[in-house]
């Protein structure tokens, strides 16, 4: 999910982060570039592109979330689809790009840290911005009590601002788009509540902690989670084993060492745009069209056309009843799982395919200027970027090429691949030379045996967004991987099976 433009304004899906927002300073954050500088960008046409995002529209689709789906993700719960686009805006943030010109990444300036410091949450930290912490200036601010649902643990909203009658209550947080679904706004608030409790547990024997030893507690066990748990839930376990064997062996990097082949950053750290503009993309296939939060609330759309209409869209107070069920996005504890069917189920994300969910291909006016489709909108973000095809880049980094034939337009399910063509018979164009967003979300549906089997990264996709993420984790001089890479997550906070992942940050933080 992409940035607003404006405080006033709706998200605009599709963009590479805030495109018209306008700074004094180039020299604020961190530049884009280029993985692989050597490829030449594929020469394919907008019309080409857009024709390609109608047929990733995938019908609109009314089925209930409370029964099974057969594009689920067998592998994949519903949370993961929102932890990633908050590492997303916890990584990158570009006001300068445009879908009307072409752009030189390596002088698009990336408006974040490109590190997993969690400043989308400290922001620039108490001095410079109080209203996010109580007056100790360490403590973070919470907004109001939600109202719960049955079962639900006290769940809390944003801080924030109380506007004139008929206004909407913008969040007080560090930025603004993790206010912009009420997913992602509730998991920005269970980091609030986790960075409290890291206070509480730093506070033990009497002593105050600083500000700073508090934010490191916080960042490091943030970036275990990260490697642990999310990169292991999306990334085929062979694709990942290659990159970063430490994980599965619940080891470290010194005793296993990362095989980092492709992201070699100069010395000055840059943002790859086949990261942002393509691989990390991937989540956007993962998107269900409607959720149920919890038991008690009726499902709602992830987006609705009529503003009269409740959704999910944020940017304003949450109306009642709303509070998330964290038991239902990701699986809480080893025990058995919850129904297949009803109010209380886990939802799976969507498989990783190369369909797009109907809301997500009409985005409303005020979400999207331009082309409404956000399929449409990633497409052209790359031909502006300059990608290189998905073949080329597999070629770059020797790898088996995917044949054409298996290159496939539609849902990740046994009944649509009956009649899914490959893509180059629908476009010619595109013969040998498929976009490099597509191929990813393509190569990730090639194992697909039967509804049930899950889409991962594979190993062109899987391997970008591995090698960045580390090699952004090692290049940073304050992550526990360089300062202590035999750090552990403290022993409190593990959960069963001595490991710590999300469900264990979320349990902690509403302890």
């Amino acid at each position: 999910m992409a940035a607003p433009t404006s405080p006033g304004q709706m998200p605009r899906h599709g963009r590479t982060r805030g495109e018209d927002l306008h700074f004094q300073s180039p020299d604020f954050g961190s530049r884009f570039g280029r993985m692989f500088p050597d490829l030449s960008p594929a020469e394919h046409s907008a019309d080409d592109l857009l024709q390609l995002a109608v047929l990733m529209a995938a019908p609109p689709d009314e089925a209930s979330p409370d029964k099974k789906d057969e594009e689920e993700n067998s592998g994949i719960t519903a949370g993961y689809t929102y932890l990633g686009q908050f590492i997303d805006h916890d990584l990158t943030f570009d006001p300068a790009s445009s879908l009307e010109r072409q752009n030189d990444p390596n002088g698009v300036i990336n408006f974040r840290t490109p590190r997993f410091d969690l400043d989308c949450l400290y922001g620039r930290g108490p001095a410079d911005q109080p209203y996010l912490y109580r007056d100790d200036g360490i403590h973070m601010l919470l907004g109001d009590k939600l109202e719960g649902a049955t079962g639900v643990p006290d769940t809390f909203d944003l801080p924030r601002n109380h506007p004139a009658d008929g206004e909407p209550a913008r969040a007080l947080i560090g930025d603004m788009r993790n206010d912009e679904n009420v997913i992602v706004s509730q998991l920005h608030a269970i980091f609030v509540r986790f960075h409290n409790k890291a206070v509480e547990v730093l506070s033990q024997g009497g002593r105050t902690p600083t500000f700073e030893e508090v934010q490191q507690f916080v960042r490091w066990h943030y970036q275990w989670v990260v490697l642990n748990d999310f990169l292991p839930t999306i990334i085929h376990p062979e694709v990942l084993d290659a990159v970063a064997p430490h994980i599965r062996q619940r080891s470290n990097i010194l005793d296993h060492a990362p095989s980092l082949n492709n992201f070699r950053p100069d010395d000055r750290m840059f943002m790859p745009v086949e990261f942002s503009v393509a691989a990390y993309r991937f989540g956007h296939s993962m998107v269900r069209p409607r959720y149920r939060l919890n038991i008690d609330h009726d499902p709602l759309p992830i987006l609705a056309h009529d503003a009269r209409e409740q959704s999910l869209v944020g940017f304003k107070a949450p109306v009642p009843g709303i509070a998330i069920d964290w038991g239902k996005f990701f699986r809480m504890s080893d025990e058995p799982k919850r129904d297949v069917t009803g109010e209380g189920r886990i939802l799976p994300a969507y498989k990783i395919d190369t369909s797009i969910v109907d809301p997500l291909i009409h985005l409303p006016v005020p979400v999207a200027s331009g082309p409404p489709s956000l399929a449409a909108r990633n497409l052209l973000r790359g031909l502006r970027m300059g990608l290189p095809s998905g073949q080329d880049v597999a070629t770059a980094m020797h790898l088996p090429v995917i044949e054409d034939d298996y290159l496939k337009v539609g849902k990740a399910t046994l009944e649509d691949a009956k009649t899914a063509k490959p893509l180059h018979e629908s476009i010619r164009a595109f013969k040998d030379s498929a976009p490099l967003w597509f191929y990813i979300l393509a190569e990730a549906q090639q194992g697909l045996k039967d509804d049930d089997s899950p889409t991962l990264l594979g190993p062109v996709g899987g391997r970008i967004v591995a090698e960045v993420f580390i090699t952004l984790m090692m290049t940073d001089e304050q992550s526990f991987l360089v300062q202590d890479p035999r750090w552990t997550p403290h022993e409190d906070f593990l959960g069963a099976g001595k490991t710590f992942g999300i469900i264990d940050l979320i349990r902690m933080a509403q302890s």
